[in-house]
């Protein structure tokens, strides 16, 4: 029974699957927040752009 328990390799595979997502996840949270501050400012210019054609009418 102590052998088959060793041999066992359910729980491994699980907890190598649990890692590659840990890591993937941490990669696109990585990413996104890289990149949230270039949305942000491009939001921004846009918005001032607009503004900018409108007032000036």
């Amino acid at each position: 029974m102590l052998k088959r328990f060793f041999k066992d390799q359910n729980g491994a595979t699980a907890i190598e699957f649990s890692l590659i997502a840990t890591l993937v996840s941490l990669a696109v949270l990585g990413a996104v927040s890289m990149l949230s501050d270039n949305v942000a400012a491009m939001f921004e210019n846009t918005a001032t752009e607009v503004r900018n054609a409108t007032s000036s009418r």
